[in-house]
């Protein structure tokens, strides 16, 4: 579990901006600060009478979707809605790749449609990257989560959360508990933590939910959920992925809310002030007990707010580096 080597070309333009939005590793911290600071700018949208700003007019994202998401796919659609984009949903998972079309000859197909922007979201780790070196120049790709190696988005949603609630990250303790081993979204919270300064990130998990590396992310680990929740500000819980598990890595649901649900006689434990995060779905009862996920201390709602937010800021500054970009080319064919 090692990040991936920073791919900057790939990622930004000749300037620095965001063209594509693959992963946070190796983005920098300034560039983050960024998306959240325009993610901060677009929630007064949505307090609008008239949801809408003309940054996307005339521009066309398609969001290709090779893996079910409700909560991710109509956040992406309402974002690049609000921005005035034309919007093209494609559930691909029920279509042709299910008839043994190559992602190659999808992505060709999807081109042929003349869309400005792809938002993908994959089953397996790494097709994001694919697409992205593989799609005509003029389009950006924004990764909607890939295996189990990013969801920058949701990263970034999960970091506006923080600071709207919490505010300067330096000075936060923050505990991310549950199936770190199947998780994109731990990692990315772990990337986009780090970068922003955070100096005490913990994980808590039993051993076969833990992934090996998490020392690159300045990590620490616990295995009892009672010592790692002492005194942390902002608790992240995971949804256990039964999907992508093995069998014989946990004994039962029933044993892991026993040993790592969090419970309200749990949150005690945590600083009085604590706010309590989840990339849903929520599965009540197993990571999570009811009187939390809807009580007090939970912004599970609010994040579903800011994501809309952050992903129109994603959509907005990757397009604009992609039209900077082709100045940037234009400019340069001109001279030579």
């Amino acid at each position: 579990m090692t990040p991936t080597e920073a791919k900057r070309p790939l990622q930004l333009n000749d300037n620095g901006q965001l063209r594509h939005f693959l992963s946070l590793d190796g983005l920098p911290r300034e560039l983050l600060t960024e998306i959240l600071d325009t993610a901060d700018s677009f929630l007064e949208v949505g307090a609008r009478a008239v949801k809408k700003v003309p940054l996307l007019r005339g521009k066309t994202v398609c969001n290709v979707f090779f893996e079910n998401s409700t909560r991710t796919r109509t956040t992406f659609e309402l974002a690049a809605k609000r921005l005035s984009a034309d919007v093209i949903t494609l559930n691909v998972s029920t279509s042709s790749t299910s008839k043994g079309e190559t992602l190659t000859d999808t992505l060709r197909n999807l081109e042929a449609m003349a869309a400005d922007m792809f938002v993908v979201r994959h089953a397996d780790s790494g097709a994001a990257h694919f697409i992205a070196e593989h799609v005509c120049p003029d389009v950006a790709v924004i990764n909607g989560g890939d295996g189990r190696h990013a969801h920058p988005t949701q990263g970034m949603l999960d970091m506006l959360t923080i600071r709207r609630h919490k505010g300067d990250f330096e000075n936060l303790s923050v505990a991310i508990v549950g199936d770190i081993l199947h998780s994109r979204v731990a990692r990315s919270d772990m990337l986009a933590l780090r970068t922003l300064g955070c100096r005490d990130i913990r994980v808590i998990a039993p051993r076969p939910l833990l992934p090996v590396g998490l020392e690159q992310y300045g990590a620490k680990v616990f295995n009892d959920m009672n010592e790692g929740l002492r005194d942390v500000d902002v608790v992240v819980m995971l949804r256990l992925q039964r999907e992508r598990m093995q069998s014989g890595l946990l004994p039962s649901e029933g044993e892991f809310y026993r040993l790592y649900g969090l419970t309200t006689e749990r949150m005690k434990l945590a600083s009085p002030e604590a706010i309590v995060m989840h990339p849903g779905p929520i599965n009540r009862g197993v990571e999570i007990e009811s009187a939390v996920a809807d009580g007090p201390h939970s912004v599970i709602l609010n994040q579903v707010t800011y994501g809309i937010a952050i992903r129109m800021a994603v959509l907005s500054m990757s397009m604009s580096g992609q039209v900077a970009q082709r100045q940037l080319e234009n400019e340069a064919g001109e001279q030579n």
